[in-house]
């Protein structure tokens, strides 16, 4: 580990070339002597525009390494496009990355389904679409899909870590579920019903659309089936949307929180903090708000960048936190890169990653991948709202299929 982080630190610094002294120069497209071209498509518009702050995040951390002296000695271009969380937009820009800009790859691309309609054309032309933001175990699959990487833990494994849970503490639940009806919704529901293992069946299961202004009438409807415990599969403005609705109607279930909607920023305190309370979720990153980190080196140097780079953003905001992480990941894989900067090398480098420390990872977690194992974060913890931040609880759980 110490290697990893002595690699992570010297990238981040701009250090000298990884590479071997005596190795050639290898450039592939969006890659000089003196610049690194990273393509990125967020949804900085339309109804998942909550995680446009995580691009933000990432452009920030970016001109950081760049007032650094950038990565081996090259500066970062980073170039972000917004796809308003569209399938048809999210494939126009990427062919726009890549067939126009002439990126080295598309890092951090923002939405299952976005991701989905990309996969192909990515894998396609050979071009690296690396640590995608999104959860679809879909992303680990690197015999048919060796272009395309994941980053933060899998859907279908956080899914799998609330049904255990229920199963441990609440075996005669009854369970009602919203999810968004795409494969980002279909995707945790199925980890989730994969953990309950028949033991349990949902009396209820209700979908919505992105497009939908409300979901009023579906909160309604999982209130009078009954149910005592529901699980909220919702991306950022439909979850704050629930989590009020079930105050507004007295409905007070157990609640389950998906990850992706977990950040006190954008979601719980327009929710309304009272209204959150006692709501379990799963981390994998330090909660901002969570004094617990108040003197950790590595929140400290969080902090630090969001005040120099990003200042008056909400530091409440997870998608800081997220985005920066992800950046993070990647200065290190491209500092790894050396002077072989062509795009077969970066893959090479992001599948050969071994327990990296990242500044924002919860301790105890790691960051690692193999040319067979795709899915970087493989670890998680239970966390529970209360007062105005969340407090962690049991034990790491350990969601790799090792």
């Amino acid at each position: 580990m110490r290697l990893a982080l002595i690699a992570l630190a010297g990238a981040l610094a701009g250090a000298c070339a990884v590479a071997p002294a005596f190795a050639q120069k290898a450039y592939g497209p969006g890659a000089t002597d003196t610049e690194i071209k990273i393509g990125n498509i967020m949804p900085y518009s339309g109804p998942a525009s909550a995680y446009g702050v995580i691009g933000k995040a990432e452009a920030a951390f970016f001109r950081m390494i760049n007032d650094k002296g950038g990565i081996n000695g090259r500066r970062i271009n980073f170039i972000s496009y917004d796809d308003s969380y569209s399938p048809p937009k999210a494939v126009e820009q990427a062919r726009k990355l890549v067939e126009s800009d002439n990126v080295l790859l598309i890092f951090n691309p923002l939405g299952t389904p976005s991701n989905s309609a990309i996969q192909k054309y990515m894998n396609d032309q050979k071009v690296p679409q690396l640590f995608v933001a999104t959860g679809a175990s879909k992303w680990n699959d690197p015999k048919n899909f060796p272009w395309t990487m994941g980053w933060q833990p899998s859907y279908q494994a956080e899914g799998k870590i609330y049904a255990q849970y229920i199963l441990k503490t609440k075996p005669d639940a009854k369970i009602a579920i919203l999810y968004q009806n795409d494969d980002y919704g279909k995707d945790y529901l199925k980890g989730f019903l994969d953990g309950l293992n028949g033991k349990l069946k949902p009396v209820l299961q209700l979908t919505y659309e992105t497009t939908d202004p409300t979901i009023d009438s579906q909160m309604t409807r999982l209130q009078s089936s009954g149910a005592d415990t529901f699980f909220n599969i919702t991306t950022p403005k439909f979850a704050a949307m629930a989590i009020k609705k079930a105050a507004e109607i007295g409905w007070k279930p157990t609640q389950f929180l998906n990850n992706v909607s977990a950040s006190v920023g954008s979601v719980l305190k327009p929710a309304g903090f009272d209204a959150a309370q006692g709501i379990i979720s799963t981390g994998y990153l330090k909660d901002p708000t969570d004094s617990t980190w108040k003197d950790d080196p590595g929140f400290k140097t969080w902090s630090a960048f969001v005040d120099k780079y990003m200042p008056g953003a909400d530091k409440s905001d997870g998608g800081i936190v997220t985005g920066y992480s992800a950046a993070q990941t990647l200065a290190y894989v491209l500092g790894q890169c050396g002077d072989n900067l062509t795009r077969e090398n970066v893959m090479k480098q992001a599948a050969s990653i071994n327990n990296l420390s990242l500044d924002m990872l919860l301790p105890g977690i790691r960051i690692n991948t193999s040319a067979t194992d795709f899915a970087p974060i493989q670890q998680e913890q239970l966390q529970m709202f209360k007062g105005d931040r969340w407090s962690l609880f049991g034990e790491v759980y350990d969601v790799s299929h090792k």
